[in-house]
């Protein structure tokens, strides 16, 4: 396990394990947390080991977005440039986190809200359990809503639900999450931790370049009318055929037996 201050990451049989680890503040970002983010998720990418990260919250929350505390303006002093802190902190993680080439499970226990939600919306494949509440605060404060979530939330849920979400900070309780697209499924709180680590290993056992390259794909969906799209469907399918589990997937299929992926 690799030692941070706000953090927990454990590689084990090709999982990632990223566990925010400030549990009395509900890991709520700092400085600090997103200075170890950025160690993390570099480590993750860099490590050909890995072939899924499971992405999760100690304690009773997953993330209450940015830790005001860390952000406290004395009266009369000049008032922090937050966009400052988008450029240099919240966009680089997002960025990272979406570029990663494995597949990303988020498992979401209790409040993700703010930058918290926004960071388990943007997962490829997100578990809350039945005690989740996803939040987007930022009109409470006058602020515009950020790490992604105006991009994100909109295509999940559609602008109408999108905008009164972000304009009445009303939560969405898990069960309205998964009905409404948001999320992939919603299981009883004690089963998030095996469930959602029996997915990732599952995953971390598949044509791991296979599925970095659907990944692409569908992040392309969204700019590229159906000509594009078909044409980009051709060229990462010729990447496809070419990897040793593309063959190994045929072998297996004639031969009638499990395949057995290398994430090559």
């Amino acid at each position: 396990m690799t030692a941070y201050q706000t953090l927990l990451l454990d590689r084990a049989d090709g999982v990632a394990r990223l566990t925010l680890n400030r549990p009395d503040k509900l890991n709520s970002f700092t400085t600090e947390m997103h200075a170890e983010l950025a160690d993390a998720l570099a480590v993750v990418a860099g490590d050909t080991a890995v072939r899924c990260l499971l992405l999760t919250g100690a304690g009773r929350g997953f993330c209450a977005g940015q830790d005001l505390g860390d952000r406290a303006v004395a009266p009369g002093a000049e008032a922090p440039n937050i966009g400052e802190s988008l450029e240099t902190r919240y966009n680089p993680m997002m960025r990272a986190l979406k570029a990663l080439q494995v597949p990303v499970v988020c498992a979401v226990n209790g409040v993700a809200a703010g930058a918290g939600a926004n960071m388990a919306l943007a997962c490829d494949i997100v578990l809350a359990a039945r005690s989740a509440r996803f939040v987007q605060p930022f009109c409470r404060l006058g602020l515009v809503p950020d790490a992604g979530g105006t991009w994100t939330l909109p295509r999940l849920v559609g602008p109408a639900r999108a905008t009164a979400l972000m304009m009445l900070g009303d939560a969405v309780t898990a069960e309205q999450a998964a009905q409404w697209g948001m999320i992939w499924r919603v299981v009883d709180d004690a089963a998030l931790r095996d469930e959602a680590g029996a997915l990732a290993r599952h995953l971390a056992t598949q044509p791991t370049r296979g599925l970095a390259l659907i990944k692409t794909a569908l992040a392309a969906t969204w700019s590229n009318d159906l000509d594009a799209q078909l044409d980009l469907e051709r060229d990462l399918q010729t990447v496809a055929g070419a990897t040793d589990d593309y063959r190994e997937g045929v072998r297996a299929f004639l031969d009638k037996r499990p395949p057995t992926f290398t994430g090559r």
